[in-house]
């Protein structure tokens, strides 16, 4: 994924000084005037790495490994442990490893031709959006896809490769949603049952006052060493990416 996006720097950088640009506004100091001048495509490469993290988390797995992450502190019943830029920087780690195979065929097969100068960059483009689409239409659901192609009143019968890559995303990131809750819920159902356990527990004893959380959150935690939780988390969602 880093060198998708290396790869995305590298292909704006070689334009940014292409051209004079326009005048952003004049210096006047007596009888001199100076004008101050702005590329087109320095704004370009400012608006294109203003959209990296939108698209870090369109277009990537990143999506499905935060939501499980939160859902699973969640369940745990802690509130800031971990901390949100824990979980994020172990979301786009993830990220980083699940995406490397679709980061090393953009870099092999779009960066280095276009480096070379044995394509141009129209091409480059083209050639690197195939790897992705092939991740992004591996993870979408059929009936997410048909439910966007119909809402921007696009056929529903186009090809994999005929799909707009503005439908797909949308598509992309509904299944990513639905996927990560589906885990979130599994993951949910062993400390539901710890904490209906200790509830009764509780209430049999005729200690209504004391509340539930305090008591098997110690537990929830035990089981969850145990069974080695963290691994056995992150093992399961890169599985699911296949």
């Amino acid at each position: 994924m880093l060198r998708a996006l290396l790869l995305l720097l590298c292909l704006v950088a070689p334009s940014v000084f292409a051209s004079d640009g326009f005048t952003l506004f004049t210096l006047s100091n007596g009888a001199e005037t100076q004008s101050v001048n702005i590329k087109l495509e320095i704004l370009a490469l400012m608006t294109v790495l203003s959209f990296i993290p939108a698209l870090l988390m369109m277009l990537t797995s990143f999506t499905r490994i935060i939501v499980v992450l939160a859902i699973l502190r969640q369940a745990l019943g802690l509130q800031q442990s971990p901390p949100n830029k824990v979980l994020v920087g172990i979301a786009l780690v993830l990220t980083v490893f699940v995406m490397r195979p679709v980061g090393d065929a953009i870099y092999t097969q779009a960066y280095i031709p276009y480096d070379k100068g044995q394509i141009e960059l129209t091409e480059a483009v083209m050639i690197a959006e195939k790897p992705l689409r092939k991740f992004m239409l591996a993870q979408t659901r059929e009936t997410d896809l048909e439910q966007m192609l119909k809402i921007a009143d696009e056929p529903v019968t186009l090809s994999a490769d005929e799909v707009p890559f503005f439908v797909l995303m949308p598509a992309f990131v509904l299944s990513e949603l639905k996927t990560a809750f589906q885990i979130g819920f599994l993951l949910f159902l062993p400390f539901l049952v710890i904490d209906l356990v200790v509830a009764s527990v509780l209430m049999s004893m005729g200690m209504m006052m004391l509340s539930p959380l305090i008591i098997s959150l110690p537990f929830k935690l035990m089981v969850f060493v145990l069974v080695d939780g963290w691994s056995m988390t992150v093992s399961t969602l890169v599985a699911s990416f296949g």
